[in-house]
């Protein structure tokens, strides 16, 4: 019998076929792949609609049991997310519309696995290193520690720092770097170095009254 995970994950296959979208599994289901120990109950996937209409992904999702959760086509023009529910099972789903770019490079490098029986494209170990420590929050980075301790031996690191790099230097922040240090020592049992606080934006200067 399988899964109600593994149910969730077959109709979304089944959807993006019908559609002909391209698509990969990040989030916290794929920290749990990777090695993470996350209790979640909801499923985080990236689509890029090369061209088509979200109105065709909609379609389909709903002949593959899906509903809504948002039936506001504004909001996912303003935020490029799609939440849907899976109706037999209850769980919840985010499919962010990505594209050129560090998407489609994080869809190049996902790997084909079987979950549960199904097979799903489930991003990368050191692509979901990478989203985890620009996330930030403190669940993510316990995340980044998990995978990193669960791949001592066969995780690309300079293709996990490359990366962090080319967003450090897209994005111009530089916490991402120290971010990973800190995560590593903690994965190898080492004193990590101290944190490197995140960056504020200046709040707006008040306009004096004339």
């Amino acid at each position: 019998m399988s899964s109600p995970f593994a149910d969730v994950l077959a109709s979304l296959a089944r959807a993006f076929e019908r559609a002909g979208l391209r698509w990969y599994l990040f989030g916290a289901q794929a920290a749990i792949i990777h090695g993470a120990a996350r209790l979640t109950a909801d499923v985080d996937v990236t689509a890029l609609l090369d061209g088509a209409s979200p109105e065709t992904l909609v379609d389909a999702l709903r002949e593959a049991g899906f509903t809504l959760r948002v039936p506001d086509p504004g909001f996912v023009a303003r935020t490029r997310v799609l939440p849907v529910t899976h109706v037999a099972s209850g769980i919840p789903a985010d499919i962010v519309f990505g594209g050129p770019g560090i998407e489609e490079m994080f869809l190049a490098r996902a790997q084909v696995l079987e979950v549960d029986g199904i097979r799903v494209p489930v991003a990368c170990a050191e692509d979901v290193v990478v989203m985890k420590l620009l996330a930030g929050r403190a669940k993510d980075v316990e995340d980044v520690v998990a995978i990193l301790a669960a791949h001592p031996d066969d995780l690309n690191l300079d293709l996990v720092r490359g990366t962090v790099r080319m967003l450090e230097g897209a994005l111009d922040q530089s916490d991402l770097s120290p971010a990973l240090d800190q995560a590593l020592a903690r994965a190898h049992g080492a004193t990590p170095p101290p944190p490197v606080p995140r960056p504020r934006r200046a709040a707006p200067r008040a306009k004096r009254k004339r």
